[in-house]
């Protein structure tokens, strides 16, 4: 999309800005010349993420924008106002505020800590609410200088139906608290000239995060970050009309007459993961589940096989690298088959039956052997909605590493 020039002079306040979503409109809003004010944690090198608020505030200054770099925790409230005047001090006011800061953690009631589930409540939905009541003032008294003042949450369209919750209920309850921000402060501030909308991506985005956590695989069905900076670009250009609104990246361009969104993927042709909370992608998760379980026939012989093979692999060294017991229950229409993978205990065990686990991974018998010859990625199946996991995800990648690597070995 195309730089008109129509953000110059303005001041954006974006939190989670040293890398990913928020850095790339960071980059946008800067090739009008506008301001943007980096409001984030990483202040010193991450070890596993590239970028601090110090380099992204070069690559700002570099695409021809102003920058503030601030080190601020959106759950303390000292260094949210501190960033605000200081922006102010340095800029002279703040017009937009892009809430982007945001944590995850995609796991069962029971298997959350109340650390993880007040970690993402302070940061969501809390630091949301936070940074809009203290940029508000110079939200209008930008509106009494004739600009246009807009808060943004990158946040979903609100949707009570379960499959939204089910799976990770602490999360959904974390990001939907973004969403509501949106819905009551658009009402409230609509007579005084602020917008407030929040915008979500079709698909996954790629970030450094995801590289991270789901690899190469998850990555080339990806798109972009610069597919949202482009759909808040066009959404920060509207008037105070534009309001209240759940915007989806792609539907936004497209209206925008953008027709080339192979530009914003990862791997042009690969298909693309549906994002979350999407209202016609529970449908096609659902489809799926049923479609799998209605072709997993016959895949007795080759789950037993591939049980055989860890049992083989068992060892004190593979336990200490993985230091975790799985649940794994495989479903075949209406039957269900379980089976505990200790690799957490002495040598290393299988058995079949229940007992407790520090993750339950639930698949199909044709899912379960297709992970363990590397021909299924355990992220993108389960955002696709073909694995259900519950518990400490990263011990689910690490354990499906080894299970390549194993198989890889013709264990």
């Amino acid at each position: 999309m195309i730089n008109t020039g129509k953000l110059a002079g303005y001041t954006l306040f974006i939190t989670g800005a040293s890398r990913g979503i928020g850095k790339s409109i960071g980059l946008k809003a800067a090739r009008d010349g506008a301001n943007v004010v980096i409001a984030a944690k990483t202040a010193d090198p991450h070890p596993k993420l590239p970028g601090t608020i110090y380099t992204a505030a070069k690559e700002i200054e570099d695409a021809g924008g102003k920058c503030l770099p601030c080190i601020v925790d959106v759950r303390e409230e000292s260094t949210v106002q501190t960033a605000v005047d200081e922006a102010v001090k340095t800029f002279g006011g703040i017009d937009i505020l892009i809430n982007n800061a945001s944590a995850i953690n995609l796991t069962g009631t029971q298997s959350t800590s109340m650390k993880k589930y007040d970690l993402m409540n302070q940061i969501n939905a809390r630091g949301t609410f936070l940074c809009s009541k203290l940029c508000l003032p110079h939200l209008l008294k930008s509106k009494e200088n004739g600009k246009n003042p807009h808060i943004m949450n990158i946040s979903p369209p609100l949707s009570l139906k379960p499959i939204w919750f089910k799976n990770h209920t602490a999360y959904s309850i974390a990001k939907y608290g973004m969403s509501l921000c949106v819905l009551g402060m658009a009402a409230e501030f609509e007579d005084k000239g602020i917008s407030v909308n929040a915008l979500w991506p079709k698909t996954a985005i790629i970030t450094a995060a995801m590289e991270m956590l789901g690899g190469k695989d998850v990555s080339s069905q990806c798109r972009k970050p610069e597919i949202m900076a482009d759909a808040a670009y066009a959404i920060l250009q509207k008037d105070i009309s534009y309001t209240g609104k759940f915007a989806i990246d792609d539907e936004v361009l497209a209206k925008e007459g953008i027709t080339d969104f192979d530009q914003y993927a990862v791997d042009p042709g690969k298909p693309l993961i549906l994002d979350f909370f999407l209202e016609n992608s529970d449908t096609e998760f659902e489809n799926q589940l049923q479609e799998r379980a209605k072709a997993a026939q016959g895949g007795t012989n080759e789950v037993q096989a591939v049980f055989d093979a860890m049992q083989k692999a068992m060892s004190p060294s593979l336990v200490a690298k993985v230091n975790g017991i799985f649940n794994f229950k495989l479903s075949a229409g209406d039957s269900t088959e379980s089976w505990i993978v200790d690799l957490k205990n002495g040598s290393g065990s299988i058995t079949s039956g229940e007992g407790q686990a520090d993750c339950v991974m639930g698949m199909t018998p044709d899912d379960f052997v297709d992970m363990f010859q590397g021909k299924l990625n355990s992220t993108t199946a389960f955002m696709q909605g073909k694995i259900k996991i519950d518990g400490n995800m990263m011990l689910a990648m690490k354990l499906e590493q080894l299970m390549k690597d194993m198989h890889k070995s013709k264990l």
